[in-house]
This record gives C-alpha cells, sequence and structure tokens, in this order.
C-alpha cells in the first residue's frame, strides 16, 4: 500500500502562488494525497493558486475527486482576510465539481468564509474515513483552534495536522470558536496516535516541513505542561 500512496506537500510562495505576497508571508502548506494506482487524488487545504494546484496535480498524471478542508480561515479555503480576497474553494469548484469534506461543526463556518453552497460540503464526524482509491484518510476532529478543526491521518502513518499541531507550538486559541481548553485535549489526543506517525502541518513554522510525532512530543513547548491546569497557565488565553 504504500507504494500506492501518492503524497505531496507544497508550501505557499514557493511551490504554487509564486510572487503572491500573502501567501509567501503565511507560509501555508498544501497537501495533495491519493492513490498511484488508481490515480485519483484529494486536496487539503486549497487556496491562493487554485490553477497552479491543479497543474501540480495534471502533472503528476492525478485526477481531482475531493477536498479535505482542517478548518476555515480564508488562508487555507480562500475568502477576505487582511483586506484581501484570497481564491480558494469557491474558485476550485467553477473549475472542478467534487465533494468537499468538512467537519460538521465547522461547515456553517467554511460556507460563510468561502461562499460555497450547502449541498458542497460533506459533512462528517469524528474517525469518519475518506477512501481515496484504496488509500484510507481517518478524519480526527481536532477542536481548539477553530469548532470543527479537523486532522487527516493518511494510511495510519502521516499525520496532516493543519493548525492543531505545529513541529513548533500549536494554533492559536484566541480567534472566534476558540477553545483553549479543547485544544489541551486534542493535542493529548494526537499525542497519543500509535505507530508514531510523521507529523505535517499547516504551516511553514519550523525549520523542518515535518518530523515523527515523538520528535514534535519530546521538542513542542505544547506538550510540556501535564494537567489542564498547568496548560491553563502557560497557554490559556
Amino acid at each position: 500500500m504504500v507504494n500506492r500512496l501518492y503524497f505531496r506537500q507544497l508550501l505557499s510562495g514557493r511551490d504554487y502562488a509564486l510572487g503572491d505576497p500573502i501567501a509567501t508571508q503565511m507560509v501555508n502548506f498544501t497537501y495533495l494525497i491519493g492513490d498511484q494506482e488508481t490515480r485519483d487524488a484529494v486536496v487539503v487545504d486549497p487556496a491562493y493558486a487554485i490553477d497552479d494546484i491543479l497543474a501540480a496535480l495534471a502533472g503528476d498524471g492525478m485526477r481531482l475527486t475531493g477536498v479535505l478542508v482542517t478548518h476555515h480561515h480564508p488562508d487555507h479555503v480562500g475568502g477576505e482576510m487582511l483586506g484581501f480576497s484570497l481564491p480558494g474553494l469557491h474558485d476550485l469548484l467553477g473549475r472542478v465539481q467534487v465533494p468537499v469534506h468538512v467537519h460538521r461543526d465547522e461547515a456553517e463556518w467554511v460556507r460563510r468564509t468561502t461562499g460555497v453552497g450547502a449541498t458542497d460540503l460533506v459533512s462528517h464526524d469524528h474517525d469518519d474515513v475518506v477512501d481515496v482509491g484504496a488509500v484510507a484518510i481517518r478524519l480526527l476532529h481536532t477542536p481548539g483552534h477553530t469548532p470543527g478543526s479537523q486532522c487527516f491521518l493518511v494510511n495510519g502513518g502521516r499525520l496532516v495536522a493543519g493548525d492543531t499541531l505545529f513541529l513548533e507550538g500549536c494554533g492559536r486559541t484566541d480567534f472566534p470558536g476558540g477553545d483553549p481548553d479543547a485544544m489541551y485535549t486534542s493535542l493529548r489526543a494526537l499525542a497519543a496516535l500509535p505507530d508514531d506517525p510523521v507529523v505535517f502541518p499547516g504551516h511553514l513554522y519550523s525549520a523542518q516541513p515535518s518530523a515523527p510525532m515523538s520528535t514534535v512530543r519530546r521538542n513542542n513547548t505544547v506538550f510540556r505542561p501535564r494537567t489542564i491546569e498547568q496548560w491553563r497557565m502557560m497557554f490559556g488565553r
């Protein structure tokens, strides 16, 4: 199965959206995940330069069959941010009609942020699985950064963590819908995942673009608190 896995990590401002100052500043990651035998693929968090992302898929001979959304913020799905209108889901669906997989607690936020229709979204619960060819992607509800933030465990070995967990730090909890206590619980759940998956974050906020969970647990300060009380003292805001 490993040989069938198609997995690409694309950095905004470098691998796509070249010359875009917002994309370069925000250093978002977009992920392409698929089955190299069936050629089916999904994109995680498409924003900034939809044509560039679709061109990367086409260049690899892959066919887009869906979108996975970690959360609703415009740098991940498009929408209004910093006085700019960022391309994203709405533009992608104007080019190809595919299902957009969101957590049910995030669906209305995504709809309002991007302007896509409710019928474009497929709402999921924690531990649902989206199959892309023979590649299984497990959807993990990890609230804290937003109410319906989710991470994606790909074939058990790669964790696409969105803005829930970075290699250094975690997503902010002071935006609308943020919840410090929920973030603590989500981070503990991710740290307990078996088989030491490799963490692939939503932004390049560290020297390396990915690292095993064991390394992240050892080095990331968000795992130092051992109780919710310690967490609130260090990170509650």
